[in-house]
């Protein structure tokens, strides 16, 4: 299921050292299964609430796990996302037999996400719409940021490179590792979200001090006043991109597979970034902003050579910065 619900993720999933590899891929499964539950667009939001509690209970009740999954026939997701959600008890049974504090650590961590998820349900039943910066972090935070904090937990917990000193310094940068990706992707997503998941991210307060509103974001005669109140937004997720940058650079060298799997998320991070200040189409209708498959994959290629020193990736970081990176020479 996993390289069919996030191609990007399985990618690097498949990197990591054998325990870790299954631990973290049960965890992103289980993110994504809360996921798919928040984004439904006709569920009602009570409905979400009710199923995101019974998702929870699924941790101590192999019962509940079992049949949860039959409430597929109410989502309308993807073909991809509905299959993973039918299969949800068969992911809690592999995190049952995952190592006690790999368990103990996705459960912490994934009930904050999912506790997060349901205060914003319920909070904006009529679909997401963020007031303020403020809020707007807080939402990262739960959706991302608590990944930032599990995957450290992770490496401590296996990784014999990762010892009590790396591990300390790793959480000073733990959310900004996890939200940083986030925050690209809701610049990006800008028309994505509106227009397919009934969400905007963008706080209120951004926009009504440039002159537009959450009811005007797409529209073309507002662009000019759209793109303005973006700039604080690009300036967190590009500070958000350093400190991920710094969390890789703590990051032993000696704990290799690690590093290359957070260095790939944040080279597309950077990358996305570079088109996005390059352009509007984030604020069209029906438009979106990606970087090619080719660019990705020459990224996976020499993110793996960028992870032998810090020097290699802070190079690799502004090449990509400057135009789209291929492997091909001139």
């Amino acid at each position: 299921m996993l390289p069919r619900v996030s191609r990007t993720f399985s990618l690097g999933i498949k990197i990591l050292p054998y325990r870790l590899e299954t631990a973290v891929r049960v965890g992103y499964l289980l993110c994504r299964i809360a996921d798919t539950i928040e984004d439904d667009l006709c569920m009602l939001p009570q409905r979400k609430a009710e199923l995101l509690d019974s998702f929870l209970d699924c941790f101590d009740d192999e019962t509940v796990a079992a049949g949860w999954g039959s409430c597929t026939s109410e989502l309308t997701a993807k073909e991809a996302d509905a299959e993973l959600v039918a299969i949800t008890g068969r992911v809690f049974l592999l995190w049952r037999v995952l190592d006690v504090d790999s368990r103990d650590a996705l459960r912490r961590w994934v009930t904050e996400m999912v506790c997060g998820m349901r205060r914003f349900v319920l909070e904006y039943p009529g679909g997401i719409r963020i007031a303020t910066v403020p809020e707007f972090r807080e939402y990262c935070y739960f959706v991302a940021g608590t990944v930032g904090h599990l995957l450290t937990e992770l490496w401590h917990v296996h990784s014999v490179f990762v010892g009590e000193r790396t591990y300390e310094r790793l959480l000073a940068d733990s959310e900004a590792f996890g939200e940083a990706l986030q925050i690209v992707n809701t610049l990006k997503d800008i028309a994505w979200d509106a227009e397919r998941e009934n969400a905007i991210y963008v706080p209120a307060e951004l926009l009504v001090a440039c002159g537009s509103s959450h009811d005007t974001i797409l529209c073309n005669e507002y662009r000019s006043a759209n793109r303005r109140a973006l700039t604080p937004l690009m300036t967190m997720a590009q500070d958000d991109i350093e400190r991920s940058l710094r969390y890789v650079e703590a990051l032993p060298n000696a704990a290799m597979r690690v590093r290359l799997f957070c260095v790939l998320p944040v080279l597309f991070a950077v990358a996305t970034m570079r088109e996005i200040e390059r352009t509007d189409a984030m604020l069209v209708s029906g438009s979106a902003v990606k970087i090619s498959r080719a660019e990705v994959q020459a990224l996976v290629v020499a993110g793996s050579a960028s992870t032998l020193t810090n020097s290699s990736l802070r190079w690799l970081v502004d090449r990509v910065r400057e135009r789209p990176f291929s492997l091909t020479f001139r």
